[in-house]
């Protein structure tokens, strides 16, 4: 069933890239705090070595996964192939946010098409892969990505994209800090 490799080989790096969804869990070290899981879509993941993934964070509703990687850096990623043959990929690491700002900004930001409500680079070094057969997930067909995100952050404007996150993603729902909070904190 599932099999384990310490790195991202080429075909599993094929199989990322064809996806056009996937999943980022995180959790706080709290057995008190909430597990999260996020579902992302766009053309935003990156795989940039064997060992070194990215994707590209847009403003959203809460900002967790910041928090928690700031707080112990451990993330997961997933992916499911929902046409062809059946497959599941998960990308175990130690992740971090570059906002912005930061020195690997300047960096990281060519290899996206930021858009708006681009809020940050989430960069993971992994040292697991998983495969798994996959054989549950069912078959979905890609229609296209919606643009709600798009013109929700032309609404607000620039301006009402700093007043949301300042008011939405600064801490998670546990009270943790987020990289966007500590900035001012970060050594560049």
């Amino acid at each position: 069933m599932g099999k384990f490799y310490n790195n991202i080989l080429d075909h599993h790096k094929e199989f990322i890239q064809k996806q056009k969804m996937f999943f980022v869990a995180t959790a706080p070290l709290s057995a008190e705090g909430h597990v999260n899981l996020s579902p992302k879509g766009m053309d935003c993941f990156r795989v940039f070595s064997d060992n070194r993934v990215a994707y590209m964070d847009i403003i959203g509703s809460g900002n967790e996964t910041s928090a928690h990687i700031l707080e112990n850096g451990r993330i997961t990623f997933m992916f499911c192939a929902y046409d062809g043959p059946p497959l599941i990929l998960r990308l175990y690491g130690k992740g971090y946010s570059v906002i912005p700002g930061d020195v690997e900004w300047e960096e990281l930001a060519p290899h996206f098409k930021l858009v708006m409500a681009t809020r940050q680079i989430i960069v993971a070094d992994i040292d697991m892969v998983q495969t798994s057969c996959g054989f549950s997930v069912p078959y979905y067909s890609y229609e296209g990505e919606r643009d709600h995100a798009e013109k929700w952050a032309a609404n607000k404007g620039l301006d009402g994209l700093e007043a949301y996150k300042a008011e939405k993603n600064l801490i998670s729902i546990d009270g943790l800090p987020t990289a966007l909070l500590t900035k001012g904190d970060r050594v560049e």
